[in-house]
């Protein structure tokens, strides 16, 4: 196996024998022969969108499968040998259909003529011969360019999908799914163009947040500011993490009345935020946080945990007799939940002995998503006017369990009295909990939601951008982001499309970014590898 797409990767380099995150060599090479079929199945859906052909079931399948192979997502073996299978029967009916429509084109690429094989040894034997989805013989620098855009797409992925699940999608998302698939069969491509599509990966990803934005307050309603529990109710209990507010509700509805309290978990806690959720008044508080300790979590939780998508490493195996995966969540010996019939779940949390008293353990605040911020957008700009707010700081992105991590906390702590914190993502967990105070009733620290929702700090700072009437780079605004995974890599995308600049960014830069494409990043954008939190707030505010 190798894979270098996470930012815990094997001394920054890649793993090779076993993922860092518990993936198996077998998981991570039928995860890439996924990608290889894929990449057939692209080639048609290209020619078929020149020719009027488009297949909703082949756009739903290319997010579903890219999204299963991100990190952390699907540890099932046997899982894959269905989306391998599914991905050419999908690519043969839509050739039919394109053909139909008197397209001449044919394709001999060893992606398009990909025929898997029956079994999952068989398919394991393939995936070893065959490699990892992008061009190995062109120059490294390419090669670099090509996995930043691959794993760019695996994030897209994933918002579109979410956004799908809740009836929102848009043609031109999997229409540059299919372009970047395809585009990794080509060999005519120079580094300008890779450059090129690496960063319209980041403007197709804006569209993409945007649109889940979208799908997500239309449904649930806008985010407003809510007080989180974080300790614990005596009674019967179900643990919710991941990502899907959707598998979230769907919980909601059917323990409604049953005497269970449901409690949040990692990216799931600023759900408490949206109206559409907080009206379950069984929607009690969140429950630990996202790495630090999530397998002691795990085993003191008295009750049933349901994983909606990616945010935890593998459990260990002794844990799973009490987990629940849903979506394209996979991983051997979990009980999966079809049809978002949850009654298996809710017998267990009955028959399991939940808390036995009440716990407090104090409270956060969520719902400072774009509509709230913005609501108070001239506090902000006044604040900003009379000094007594000298800076924002946009601390934000994904958490992870190397050594390292202890940099955003202490940042954090460290920042001045007269300045506020932006956060969003499962990163804020090394400091969520803090009370900083506030600055004229505006709370120093704010929540603006999950990963996604970077689309609402880039709503406020376009906002500020027009009050100001300055460029976004020229505002009192840093950004300070932690990566780990690869919807991370589409957000960074995002920023630099936008043409952000001076982002820090931590605790390692991307092993599949070479020392030449850095340079060309640090160039443009000056983006930088974090330093000891004191030397760079004190590179910020000069």
């Amino acid at each position: 196996m190798f894979c270098n797409q996470c930012e815990q990767t094997a001394k920054g380099e890649g793993c090779t024998v076993r993922g860092v995150c518990g993936k198996s060599h077998e998981v991570a090479t039928l995860q890439d022969l996924l990608g290889h079929a894929l990449k057939g199945l692209a080639l048609w859906a290209v020619e078929g969108r020149k020719a009027g052909v488009i297949d909703d079931r082949v756009n739903r399948f290319t997010a579903e499968a890219l999204f299963s192979t991100l990190t952390n997502v699907n540890f099932d073996p046997e899982r894959f040998t269905g989306f391998i299978q599914e991905a050419v029967r999908l690519r043969e009916e839509l050739k039919n259909n394109v053909k139909e429509a008197g397209v001449k084109v044919d394709y001999s690429d060893p992606a398009a003529v990909f025929q898997p094989a029956s079994e999952t040894e068989m398919l394991i034997k393939q995936g070893e011969e065959i490699g990892q989805p992008w061009d190995k013989e062109v120059p490294e620098d390419i090669t670099s360019l090509q996995q930043t855009m691959y794993f760019g797409l695996k994030g897209v992925s994933a918002y579109a999908h979410h956004a799908a699940i809740l009836g929102f999608e848009d043609d031109t998302i999997y229409a540059f799914l299919h372009e970047g698939l395809a585009a990794l069969n080509r060999k005519d491509l120079s580094l300008d163009d890779w450059m090129g599509l690496v960063f319209k990966c980041g403007e197709i990803n804006l569209k993409t947040m945007e649109l889940l934005d979208r799908a997500n307050t239309e449904t649930y309603g806008h985010p407003v500011p809510t007080e989180v529990p974080l300790g614990q109710k005596k009674g019967k209990a179900i643990l919710v993490s991941g990502h899907d507010l959707y598998d979230l509700k769907a919980i909601l509805e059917q323990t409604e009345g049953k005497g269970i309290n449901v409690y949040t978990h990692g990216e799931m806690l600023p759900a408490h935020g949206y109206p559409g959720l907080k009206k379950f008044k069984h929607l009690y508080g969140n429950y630990g946080t996202a790495w630090q300790r999530q397998q002691k979590e795990f085993l003191d939780f008295p009750g049933p945990i349901v994983m909606t998508t990616n945010c935890l490493q593998k459990p260990k195996d002794s844990y799973l007799d009490t987990i629940y995966t849903r979506e394209m969540v996979g991983w051997p010996g979990a009980k999966h939940i079809e049809r978002n019939d949850y009654s298996e779940v809710i017998d267990q949390a009955l028959s399991m002995p939940g808390f036995e008293q009440d716990q407090d353990q104090g409270t956060v605040q969520v719902g400072f998503a774009h509509n709230t911020v913005l609501g108070v957008a001239d506090k902000v700009v006044n604040a900003v006017k009379s000094s007594n707010l000298k800076h924002i700081y946009l601390v934000a992105g994904c958490d992870g369990a190397k050594p390292g991590r202890n940099y955003y906390t202490e940042f954090v702590e460290q920042t001045p009295e007269d300045t506020i914190i932006l956060t969003l993502a499962c990163g804020k967990y090394r400091f969520y909990d803090k009370d900083l105070g506030d600055i004229g009733g505006i709370p120093r620290l704010l929540d603006m939601g999950q990963c996604n929702d970077a689309y609402s700090a880039i709503k406020v700072a376009s906002a500020l951008s027009e009050a100001f009437d300055t460029e976004i780079n020229d505002l009192p605004l840093s950004l300070i982001i932690s990566w780990y995974e690869q919807k991370a890599v589409a957000i960074l995308l995002t920023l630099l499309y936008l043409g952000l600049r001076d982002i820090r960014l931590g605790p390692s830069m991307p092993a599949f970014v070479t020392p030449n494409v850095l340079d060309v990043l640090v160039d443009k954008f000056n983006i930088m590898p974090i330093k000891p939190p004191e030397e760079d707030l004190a590179a910020i505010l000069g």
